[in-house]
């Protein structure tokens, strides 16, 4: 079931952002020749006698087009005809390439902005302290604490206030006047009961007892009306894309999360993961973040994506002329190619990560 709705996520993505090309078309009369969900053989195929437009769902839902007249033609057969793709006036071709990505954005943001209004948004209410990492040959490690373990209490003050200050304090603050801290530790279900003596840093020149200090979230949902929900999906947005941005120029300028990169089959396996533990919830939220993903891999100004027929468009617009369009059909094809070859490559992985290898 799970997989199943996974793959519901993704087949909204693509029919959104291929109606986003579709529905510009219709609008500027622009004609399409076909539109798909998912690539591979026909399963179910029907013919609008109005517009012409053949509608398809293929076998391998992972994907989909929205083919207008003419595009793509190497062979240069439709160039005169007034039908095609590259007759229509800049500013529609314009507007039709960029309303596949805008269309992704438009999802993101109501789906967020109808579930905040629905359900509220989760606001932090205190952190609780917990033990991120034990220090080798330090006092917490020869006392037995780990990692995990939350202080509950030092000499029978209360430590889970809703702050890290209260724990932090206690320890830099001690003295040896005090004597040995008496802790209290929950780890998980049980209560433990330890004893340590902290040591002086000289170096950050305070007390510590040998650990990384970290922190989990109190939070409650808050109600909030139509223009804080607004507010919130604007800012989820802006968010995201700020950190697919700075991950997307990390991977290029450094490689870092080159081994976390998944495809399609690598996609469907970790959103029916989170949807399995985080349920409605989750699967909101991670419709919102990778139509936000998929929005902006569009723009890139790769060969085969919309990015790349926008830079056509701009050159076109520079130049005062058109760049032959058999030319640029070669040019996009190329870039569908390596495109297919980098899909199966990350699907390869994808499969071979499935098994553990």
């Amino acid at each position: 079931m799970y997989i199943l709705l996974a793959i519901l996520l993704l087949a909204i993505l693509i029919v959104v952002h291929e109606g986003g090309h579709f529905w510009a078309a219709r609008a500027t009369g622009i004609q399409v020749s076909e539109f798909s969900v998912g690539f591979g053989p026909k399963l179910i195929g029907w013919k609008s006698r109005k517009h012409e437009t053949t509608f398809a769902i293929r076998a391998v839902p992972l994907g989909g087009y929205c083919a207008f007249y003419g595009e793509d033609d190497t062979s240069g057969v439709s160039r005169d005809d007034p039908r095609c793709f590259s007759k229509q006036k800049l500013w529609k071709r314009m507007l039709t390439i960029l309303m596949g990505p805008g269309m992704n954005f438009i999802l993101a943001f109501l789906v967020a902005f109808g579930f905040y209004w629905a359900n509220g948004v989760t606001v932090a209410t205190g952190v609780d302290p917990v033990i991120a990492e034990v220090m080798a040959a330090g006092p917490a490690h020869s006392a037995g604490l780990q990692s995990g373990d939350r202080i509950a209490e030092i000499n029978g003050k209360n430590m889970l206030d809703g702050t890290m200050e209260t724990l932090l304090e206690s320890i830099s603050e001690w003295q040896e006047k005090d004597g040995p801290m008496n802790l209290t530790v929950q780890r998980g279900e049980e209560i433990l009961h330890l004893t340590l003596t902290p040591v002086w840093d000289e170096q950050e020149q305070k007390m510590r007892i040998g650990v990384m200090i970290g922190g989990t979230y109190r939070t409650e949902q808050q109600a909030v009306g139509f223009a804080g929900a607004a507010q919130s999906a604007w800012e989820l947005c802006v968010n995201a894309s700020g950190a697919i941005l700075r991950s997307l120029k990390d991977l290029v300028t450094k490689g870092e999360g080159l081994d976390q990169t998944a495809g399609p089959v690598g996609i469907v396996s970790m959103v029916s993961s989170e949807v399995r533990e985080g349920g409605f919830s989750a699967f909101v939220q991670l419709l919102a973040l990778i139509s936000i993903n998929l929005g902006l891999m569009n723009l890139l100004p790769i060969p085969g994506l919309d990015g790349s027929r926008l830079v056509f468009c701009l050159l076109e617009l520079i130049r005062r002329k058109p760049i032959p369009p058999e030319k640029e059909a070669m040019v996009h094809l190329a870039g569908m190619v390596l495109l297919f070859g980098v899909l199966i490559f990350f699907t390869f992985k994808d499969v071979m990560r499935l098994f553990g290898r």
